[in-house]
């Protein structure tokens, strides 16, 4: 145990010794570093909880245990760790326990720890394993941060591209699109991005890897193909509308329930989320079809079958993650003449701003057709604030004295207030 533990303390040296982007969520999780509250950071594979959460312990001595490592799982009497730590770090308070899902009751052992003093940051790919526990055994000591890939702005630091520089005039602008086609192609998973890997090849592993390493084998899968060809199809399908019952059709399931099964592992893996229909009736809501989206277009692209570009689906898929960022949960809206707005942001029980996203809304009759659909809703559902979100489209139009915001993706990525003000 000692051997591993100080191989875990090299790996932790040479993380601390790195140049990071940092993350815009970083000065808020610092400010909560002195209570004894338990740090959990969740995530995607390869997003980079562990790079946040050292940058969260930057300066403090803290000791490191990734349990990736399957060598920690063979481990029964998890006092052992704490015996090794001792022995490597001596007095640290401070633990650092990457990808704890792994670990076998890791919330009664997590759950001791802090009642014995220690100061503990975790990470986890899973959402329902660790939510689950904490909610069980952690109540009211733990801090939640989610940590994504890149957002736009992150991606721009990344690049070393000033984000505060002026974006008035033309050339800025021109740049700030050249940058915003790559994102979308490329994603914002910090491996690609910083050490410009090419992402098909990065990407596609990845999927499969959490496909067949995290799922597969964690809930014990007997049909893993049928898993494949499903988490292909949604991710390929990204943008779009889905129901379990046309999912088991399509693609040959035995039963909705099967189908089910397997989408919500492929929710907790942190691969897809879904996005409701609204509606002020909760059974419409949980009959309706949903929107599927994933967490990075640049894994979208790499994972699609299809090789068409279909911009206004990308961009669709790049507010929906930034709202999903931004701790709110989205829903689509169908008017009840069947006009669609893309999305309706609520704030507890207010619906705050309603959003339609079009690449190009210079035609007339697409610029009647979404603009109208956004009006229509604005009255259904008493709301007036109202945004459609183009590639280069700026301006302001009133309908029906209702006035509608039009701004490029790029400046809303870059410049919005908080969603609703």
């Amino acid at each position: 145990m000692r051997d591993i533990v100080l191989a875990h303390k090299v790996e932790r040296d040479h993380l601390l010794a790195g140049t990071y982007v940092i993350r815009e969520s970083l000065d808020v999780a610092r400010k909560n570093m002195d209570n004894d509250l338990i740090k959990v950071v969740l995530g995607p594979r390869r997003a980079g909880k562990s790079v946040f959460s050292i940058q969260l312990l930057q300066g403090i001595d803290f000791a490191y245990l990734n349990f990736d490592d399957e060598r920690l799982l063979k481990v029964t009497d998890y006092d052992e760790f704490i015996k090794a730590i001792r022995h490597i770090y001596g007095e640290t308070r401070y633990l650092l326990f990457d990808e704890i899902q792994n670990l076998k009751d890791w919330e009664l052992f997590i759950n001791r720890l802090q009642r014995q003093g220690f100061r503990i940051v975790i990470t986890g790919s899973n959402a329902h394993l660790l939510s689950r526990e904490l909610s069980t055994h952690l109540t009211g000591r733990f801090l939640q941060f989610q940590i994504l890939p890149f957002s736009f702005r992150e991606f721009l630091e990344a690049k070393g591209f000033s984000v505060e520089k002026t974006h008035n005039t033309k050339e800025m602008q021109g740049l700030i699109l050249n940058y915003l086609d790559e994102y979308i192609a490329k994603g914002g998973f910090p491996e690609i991005v910083v050490k410009n890997l090419e992402p098909k090849g990065y990407l596609s592993t990845l999927f499969e890897s959490i496909l067949f390493k995290d799922i597969t084998k964690r809930y014990s899968v007997r049909y893993a193909k049928k898993l494949f060809d499903l988490g292909h199809y949604l991710i390929s399908n990204h943008s779009s509308e889905v129901t379990s019952t046309r999912l088991k059709n399509i693609l040959g399931f035995s039963s909705v329930h099967t189908v089910e099964n397997y989408i919500k592992y492929l929710i907790e893996a942190f691969i897809l989320f879904f996005v409701d229909r609204f509606s002020f009736k909760s059974g419409e809501r949980l009959k309706s079809p949903k929107k599927v989206y994933s967490y990075d277009t640049g894994m979208a692209k790499s994972v699609k079958f299809s090789l068409s570009h279909d911009m206004g689906k990308f961009m669709e898929h790049i507010v929906a993650i930034e709202v999903i960022r931004k701790g709110i949960e989205p829903y689509t809206y169908k008017t009840v003449n069947g006009k669609e707005v893309d999305f309706v942001i609520k704030i507890g029980s207010h619906i705050v701003e309603l959003i339609q996203v079009c690449y190009d809304i210079s035609d007339y009759k697409t610029k009647k057709r979404e603009l109208g659909a956004l009006v229509k809703a604005g009255e259904e559902l008493k709301c007036d604030r109202l945004m459609v979100i183009t590639w280069e489209n700026e301006g302001v139009e009133t309908i029906n004295n209702k006035k509608i915001i039009i701004l490029p993706l790029w400046r809303w990525l870059l410049e919005e207030e908080p969603l609703g003000q």
